[in-house]
């Protein structure tokens, strides 16, 4: 393929530097693998919480290394199933990063916990451990890390917090499946842990969760979440003897005959996830303007995104926004055939933490100290995150190959490598 970096960008009348004729492939991968699980899930009896599902819970407790494993109907409920196994009541708090996707934030809601958000390593983007113990409050009941974009947190310097303060960890691994810190897995660092099987994570269900813990006590408080709680008679086979509501949570066999199947090769794709996400940060070495994707030799990345960020220097000699340039330059690789999104997961700025009522009537603010704050100048590294960050978690992923990989390294090449010209406003 040529390289096309050095030509007029494509918005303003250039060439592409994406062949109109190069696809990028979706994740995941179909295989008679996948079918023959799936039609053999049709073709048995129990289709609710069926045999895969059982199978489901097994397989990966095993290949994560956890005792316990629940599988749900999404990452999300399996985050309620930690913020419950935790102990997590009104007015509690739990603290967890600004920078992450709204289950990282809205699973301590569902329990009617109140988030307390930290700052985030600008390197990382995750939740920066110096930050941590100053937010700590006697009503502080838990830590929820999240391993994001594939990488895990700095879990060494967190843990010890942690065990100073005598605090439970929560692991939010839904998009961190194989993940290690010290070549230890995700989801076996903390108390409990959470994955997602959406269709973009590594461990692909179409939809699900998996709630991981190695604790037979917060693995009963947890679970007890997913079914009917205490509205069931013990002789009904689910006397938890947990006060309070339950939501149906439990997955159903079908979606989880799909992510058995993809479980029992994970390791070979996330290696190949992996083997993507380095061939292409070789490829964008020495961009100029570019801050590249994030690993880190003792917390690797398990290859699920490559996020592209500009150096906010590039805003400053411009004299624009941050998030001006940002948006320019998604417009800009859209037009050379690049699709990327822009970040907007800053969450103390999501409106139910501005009004401080989810519930109605305040709630569960109501149970709160009164001066926890979610005023945005507590987050400015965070907030620069978000105003530079663009990202396609597909277009690097297998199916897609070499070919893929040159021409995203191209368009981003060809754009970075003329900051000055890319247009700030449509064309």
């Amino acid at each position: 393929m040529t390289d096309v970096t050095g030509q007029r960008l494509a918005i303003l009348g250039g060439p592409r530097a994406v062949p109109a004729t190069l696809a990028f492939r979706v994740w995941p991968e179909i295989t008679r693998e996948d079918e023959d699980l799936v039609l053999a899930s049709l073709r048995q009896d129990s289709h609710a919480f069926g045999p895969h599902a059982s199978r489901l819970q097994e397989e990966f407790a095993a290949w994560n290394g956890n005792r316990y494993c629940m599988a749900t109907n999404s990452g999300t409920a399996a985050l309620h199933l930690c913020v419950a196994a935790c102990g997590v009541g009104p007015g509690d708090e739990v603290i967890t990063t600004a920078l992450s996707w709204t289950s990282s934030a809205s699973c301590i809601i569902h329990h009617s916990g109140v988030p307390v958000f930290v700052d985030v390593d600008w390197a990382s983007m995750h939740l920066d451990p110096a930050r941590i113990e100053a937010a700590i409050s006697p009503r502080t009941r838990a830590i929820l890390v999240v391993h994001y974009w594939g990488v895990a947190c700095d879990m060494g310097a967190i843990l010890a917090i942690a065990r100073r303060h005598q605090l439970p960890v929560i692991e939010d691994a839904c998009q961190a499946h194989g993940a290690t810190w010290q070549g230890q897995k995700v989801g076996t660092l903390g108390d409990v842990g959470a994955f997602s099987l959406n269709q973009n994570k590594n461990l692909c269900g179409g939809e699900g969760g998996l709630f991981v813990t190695n604790d037979a006590s917060r693995w009963d408080r947890g679970r007890a979440v997913t079914s009917f709680t205490d509205m069931r008679p013990p002789n009904a086979g689910r006397d938890y003897h947990d006060y309070g509501l339950g939501w149906m949570y439990r997955t159903s066999d079908l979606a989880a005959a799909f992510a058995l199947s993809q479980l029992r090769r994970l390791d070979r794709t996330n290696a190949q996830a992996v083997a993507n996400w380095h061939e292409l940060d070789q490829r964008l070495a020495g961009t100029p303007g570019l801050v590249r994707s994030f690993t880190h030799a003792e917390r690797p990345t398990n290859g699920y995104a490559y996020v592209f960020r500009a150096e906010p220097q590039a805003a400053r000699q411009r004299q624009v926004p941050l998030r001006q340039l940002t948006q320019a330059l998604v417009r800009a690789l859209g037009a050379e055939g690049l699709p990327l999104s822009l970040a907007n997961w800053l969450l103390p700025a999501h409106a139910v933490f501005q009004a401080k009522d989810a519930f109605g009537r305040g709630a569960p603010w109501t149970h709160a100290r009164p001066e926890i704050s979610y005023d945005l100048a507590q987050y400015p590294v965070a907030q620069d995150c978000v105003d530079t960050c663009l990202w396609n978690i597909n277009t690097h992923r297998p199916p897609n190959g070499s070919a893929q990989l040159e021409a995203i390294a191209n368009a981003v090449r060809k754009v970075f490598g003329q900051l000055d010209h890319v247009p700030l406003d449509p064309v």
